[in-house]
């Protein structure tokens, strides 16, 4: 079946509801799939849908009452298409409307005198975008929300690649940061996001266990950094991403890390030195945190890991009051006499004060606390950062969620308060040099940092909330966004779903989405491996893709570029974005 000749015809339908259309005779249903993009004719626009539901239908209940036998397979063929039919429901996703009203189909088709045909004339039974489309033609297009629907009996055809370019348009775009995510489950097209788009508003990876997020995320930080489009900060709980991770399957095999990728431009820091060298990572930087860096507010992060009660965090303020940075320090070293003293000169619970030593007694076992440090490695990771490095801070066998939160928490807290006054500064002056780097912060099992509970105290809370205000934001990459705050999910800018099965998390993913409901089914059926839904901020509209494999063939195609080869264009842009933040 060619995908110039038309699938159907529109019978029925609402802008709510979405659009019932009735397959042609020769058309089968097992044709039509669940996420496959269709193209709807309209008078004075073409509609991009995406197909929802698929049933099947009859002309008479008397069909049903007495079905041709299984055999009998004239009856079948004398009945397809009259008495027995196809239907597929179809949800509008964008307007194609030329820039030019009388060339509808963007083609300048012109008639067999060589006049121009009227707006929406073209020969009956093709595809009207039979033919190819250049970037200098997508820009005759204006892409607009749907807010009306094709008359009755427009026809119906496959979305060719054409109809892609204009929505998704091209990875080599010399105007944009496109990068190419996937393509359709139906057709060899890329599907591209627009990174600066992207990385503009905080984003998120889910899918349950097992559905390829980390190889997502590795698709979407390998397209970040290649395109230069924001500085990465990776807190890589499973050390997968810096350097080799394994494949799932039978035969044992690895992929590469983004520092193997990009040689020059990641670099790897380590909070287990030991597990990162038997890896076979030689050129990993240490990375350690003194107990004077841990502050109450990262206490209140990890106070379940630590089975702290919220007498104990209050105490512990009194003490940061007295003792200032040192108050950890302090408390350790402290007798039964010490304390008693101190809850009565300070009208502190000793009770209380007791407990929060016997329990942070639990943070010596971390191997990466110190008591103090003689360096500040922090600054180390800003300097990178400011140097334009892409920064992956591995864990190693400290890998428990409180080795992991504590770390994530204090380090990200004292970068965002760096990056305030940068950002401050940069207000002030008004200077293009002086404007921060976009930073992307990466954190793995999102719902523990970013719980309804824990939302409003955590520094990731804030930076979700912010959005690009400080020019910082996420990825959060999680198989539970049911967990985690409506209000944060709700600010995710673009969120990137493999395989969901149960209902909260379904639920959870389209918070803040007008029109959700026809896409749930669409995310429920998803292949279990390489499929996901795109939605938000970075695509004009959601979009089933079959991922990019990252393979030896995506190594080969996203080498590795230097930040010496921006292009005196690339630096009239970055100086436009900036005057846009400012509001020029």
């Amino acid at each position: 079946m060619s995908s110039l000749l038309p699938l159907g015809v529109v019978v029925q339908g609402s802008l709510s509801q979405g659009l019932e259309v009735r397959l042609n005779a020769d058309v089968s249903v097992e044709d039509m799939r669940v996420g496959k993009f269709l193209v709807v004719q309209g008078r004075r626009a073409r509609f991009f849908c995406m197909l929802t539901d698929v049933t099947l239908g009859t002309s008479s209940p008397r069909i049903l009452m007495n079905p041709p036998q299984p055999s009998n397979t004239f009856l079948t063929e004398v009945l397809s298409g009259t008495g027995t039919f196809g239907t597929i429901n179809l949800t509008p996703m964008l307007m194609f409307i030329p820039s030019d009203p009388l060339d509808i189909l963007g083609s300048n088709l012109t008639s067999k005198k060589g006049k121009r045909k009227k707006s929406g004339e073209y020969s009956s039974g093709t595809h009207p975008a039979g033919n190819r489309l250049s970037s200098e033609d997508a820009s005759t297009f204006n892409l607009l929300p749907v807010k009306t629907v094709p008359s009755h009996f427009s026809q119906v055809f496959d979305a060719i690649e054409r109809d892609f370019r204009i929505v998704f348009g091209w990875e080599d775009d010399p105007h944009k940061r496109n990068f190419a995510i996937g393509q359709p489950i139906d057709m060899p097209v890329p599907i591209c996001l627009d990174l600066d788009r992207f990385v503009e508003r905080s984003n998120g990876v889910f899918g349950k266990s097992g559905t390829g997020k980390s190889f997502l995320t590795r698709l979407l930080l390998s397209g970040v950094i290649r395109k230069q489009a924001a500085v990465n900060l990776i807190f890589d709980m499973h050390s997968e991403y810096g350097w080799e991770a394994a494949m799932e399957g039978k035969a044992f095999s690895t992929v590469k890390g983004l520092r193997q990728l990009f040689p020059g431009q990641v670099q790897i820091y380590t909070l287990d030195p030991d597990s990162t060298l038997r890896r076979g990572v030689r050129d990993a930087q240490e990375l350690y945190i003194s107990y004077d860096q841990i502050e109450v507010e990262d206490l209140m992060l990890i106070k379940d890991e630590l089975n702290l009660s919220e007498a104990s965090l209050e105490n512990a303020i009194i003490l940061r009051n007295e003792f200032g940075k040192t108050w950890i320090t302090r408390l350790l070293t402290m007798s039964n006499t010490e304390i008693q003293e101190f809850c009565e000169q300070k009208m502190g619970s000793k009770s209380s004060i007791m407990a929060l030593q016997r329990k942070l007694t639990r943070l010596d076992d971390i191997k990466y606390i110190r008591n103090s440090c003689h360096e500040n490695y922090i600054k180390k990771i800003l300097d990178a950062i400011d140097a334009k490095k892409h920064v992956v801070i591995e864990f190693g066998s400290q890998s428990n969620l409180l080795a992991y939160m504590l770390a994530t928490n204090v380090i990200t807290r004292r970068i965002h308060q760096v990056y305030v006054r940068k950002a401050e500064r940069f207000l002030q002056t008004k200077n293009v040099c002086d404007r921060p780097q976009q930073l992307m912060i990466t954190i793995e099992e999102a719902h523990r940092f970013l719980a309804p509970m824990t939302a409003k105290q955590t520094i990731f809370g804030t930076i979700a909330r912010e959005m690009r205000k400080y020019f910082v934001t996420l990825l959060v990459v999680d198989q539970r966004p049911s967990g985690i705050d409506n209000e944060v999910m709700s600010q995710i800018g673009t969120r990137i779903t493999a395989l969901l099965n149960d209902e909260k998390d379904i639920e959870a993913i389209f918070t803040g989405v007008a029109g959700s409901g026809n896409l749930r089914s669409v995310l429920a059926k998803l292949d279990s491996k390489q499929q996901a839904l795109v939605l938000g901020h970075a695509v004009p509209m959601p979009v089933v893709v079959q991922t990019r494999p990252y393979d030896e063939t995506f190594y080969r195609e996203i080498g590795e570029v230097s930040w010496e080869e921006i292009s005196t264009t690339e630096v009239l842009r970055v100086a436009e974005v900036a005057k846009a933040d400012l509001g020029f």
